[in-house]
């Protein structure tokens, strides 16, 4: 009796971890709720750890009735897991896919209880159906394979937690199951899948806490380095990112753009400072929506905006600018100026060298020369004459 005690307790070991973990995910998911992958994992420990208690435990005693319920609750906690892991990288399964996979897994294991009875080709069912599952859900992200060290971690571990299914379930049981429920608790298949479920799902879980770390330090900086008002980069933001790309550039050249909106102050000395952070919000979404892939916008004072635009010509700075300024004259501000039209005045700087600064400090005076000229033009002019509307 105390030895069935002992068993069912170290048993009890790998539920008890994965609810530590359900609970870990699902409370990390009340400070991050813009993280709804952290649900599904947390809904997946909690659901295999209930189907292991309940096979533990046996409870209910019929033994049809509890290898079906705890099978239900394995199958859905590892399609709920399984989903949460891919989720966190931007990608699922779909609905479709989990019925799919739910009734080819609850079907055989029905069949070969119901129709065909044999223990070993239920344990094959299951372990195999798993182990496909989460390869497949490794298969998914494996563009993580490329990424930071903690997403590298995730996919190799996920990846080894799928593959380690094989060997496991065909060297601790082979092909004879053992007779009667006694003789299974004690086996050795038993034993190995609690110490894996314990181990390995240990492990697993830790590897996708340290990513979900990663993502919440992610928001972090990106709410630290994040304009509120428009949404693109903050002068703290730009000027970090800037100096990165500069310095990453070696001998190929970056451009910096630097624009500043016409006459702002009389904006909001006429209509309000309301409508001007509209008008902000306006003139950073033209930016954002007319740049390019690699081209970065950011705010960096009250009404300038700079874009740095990594391994590219003066010449093209030149004409990405006149695009840029094209697209603000362009648009329609009617909504919150009425007739008035809304310009800006650009200074473009480019160089072969890691120096942001001295980059931004360049730009900056040719947005002083633009402005100087009349407004709406974009400095130097070493392309084409740049046209203008009358000055307000």
């Amino acid at each position: 009796m105390e030895q069935a005690v002992v068993r069912v307790t170290l048993s009890l070991i790998g539920p008890g971890v994965l609810t530590v973990f359900s609970a870990g995910f699902g409370a990390t998911w009340l400070m991050a709720r813009n993280r709804p992958y952290l649900l599904f994992l947390a809904g997946g420990c909690a659901l295999v750890a209930i189907g292991a208690t309940v096979q533990i435990l046996y409870w209910p005693s019929d033994t049809a009735l509890n290898a079906m319920i705890s099978g239900l609750f394995y199958t859905c906690g590892v399609l709920a897991a399984a989903e949460g892991i891919i989720r966190r990288s931007g990608k699922s399964f779909g609905l479709g896919g989990h019925l799919a996979a739910l009734a080819v897994i609850m079907g055989l294991l029905w069949y070969f209880f119901y129709v065909d009875r044999s223990l070993i080709a239920r344990v094959y069912v299951l372990n195999l159906g798993y182990a496909l599952v989460l390869l497949v859900a490794a298969l998914r992200i494996s563009d993580l394979r490329r990424g930071i060290v903690v997403d590298r971690v995730l996919f190799w571990t996920l990846f080894a937690f799928a593959l380690h299914f094989f060997p496991r379930t065909f060297l601790t049981i082979g092909f004879s199951a053992p007779v009667g429920e006694a003789a299974f608790a004690n086996s050795l298949f038993w034993q190995m899948l609690q110490l894996s479920l314990a181990v390995l799902g240990a492990a697993l879980g830790m590897a996708i806490f340290a990513a979900t770390a990663s993502d919440l330090m992610e928001d972090l900086r990106r709410d630290r380095d994040t304009d509120h008002l428009t949404g693109v980069l903050n002068r703290r933001g730009f000027e970090a990112l800037g100096r990165k790309v500069c310095g990453m550039g070696g001998r190929q050249s970056s451009a910096l753009v630097i624009c500043d909106v016409d006459h702002f102050k009389s904006v909001n000395d006429t209509h309000g400072h309301v409508i001007g952070d509209q008008v902000l919000k306006k003139v950073a979404g033209v930016l954002q929506n007319s740049a390019r892939d690699q081209e970065i916008v950011g705010r960096v004072g009250g009404e300038e905006f700079a874009i740095l635009l990594p391994k590219t010509s003066t010449d093209y700075a030149f004409e990405c600018a006149e695009r840029l300024r094209n697209a603000i004259l362009d648009s329609d501000f009617s909504e919150l100026l009425g007739s008035r039209r809304i310009t800006a005045s650009f200074g473009v700087s480019a160089a072969d060298f890691g120096d942001f600064e001295g980059l931004y400090q360049e730009a900056d005076n040719y947005l002083y020369q633009a402005k100087s000229a009349g407004r709406n033009q974009t400095w130097p002019q070493q392309v084409r004459q740049v046209s203008t509307i009358t000055r307000r």
